[in-house]
């Protein structure tokens, strides 16, 4: 395993986006419990996309405008209907002083369609595994499959740190109206800003 790799994976990780935000805000929504669970969710969502990627299933997005339109459109979708529910009073992610389990499905399941609905991810590590595996590489999938594993490890670790420190402040957030009021807005708008970008995105 070449530092080179932990290094662009952590890079990548680290940088906010739509799991990022969304791990967010389900630990200011539901607590840490759900903060996790929402880390595994969008963990979960990278798996589609690395499988295609190491199947060569994202060249099919790259080169059809119809399939990449599609998935994009519907991601674009889902991302604004996350701003939306952002903004409800009782949505998958309104803050509130209620950390009961039952939310861990509808959590795990928007999650992973957060990331499964982003046809950027697959074309982005089509991109970016081959680079860390040599031409003359032998066990070309092992390294492949290797490689996946310890992006998603990093990817579940570091979601989990966020959605962690988020849970850490929500007793703050929710004590204080107005900035519960604010928190809400800026989910909103921070998740229609991501659709908007997804929608102007190229192949």
């Amino acid at each position: 395993m070449s530092i080179d790799f932990l290094i662009t994976s952590l890079i990548v990780v680290v940088s906010p986006g739509t799991g990022v935000l969304f791990t967010l805000a389900a630990g200011l929504a539901h607590g840490a419990r759900a903060s996790v669970v929402a880390a595994f969710g969008c963990t979960l969502g990278i798996v589609p996309h690395m499988a295609a990627a190491i199947l060569g299933l994202a060249a099919l997005l790259h080169t059809s405008a119809v399939a990449f339109q599609t998935l994009k459109y519907l991601g674009v979708a889902y991302l604004l209907y996350m701003a939306w529910s952002a903004l409800k009073q009782h949505g998958a992610l309104s803050v509130n002083a209620d950390t009961r389990p039952r939310s861990s499905i509808q959590v795990i399941v928007s999650a992973i369609l957060v990331n499964v609905l982003n046809p950027k991810l697959s074309i982005f590590f089509f991109a970016f595994l081959p680079q860390f595996v040599s031409v003359d590489e032998p066990q070309a999938l092992p390294r492949m499959l290797e490689l996946s594993a310890v992006f998603m490890a990093l990817t579940f670790v570091v979601f989990v740190g966020y959605g962690l420190f988020a849970a850490a402040i929500r007793s703050h957030v929710i004590s204080r109206p107005r900035v519960l009021a604010w928190m809400r807005r800026t989910f909103a708008a921070a998740f229609a800003a991501l659709g908007v970008k997804l929608a102007l995105a190229d192949r």
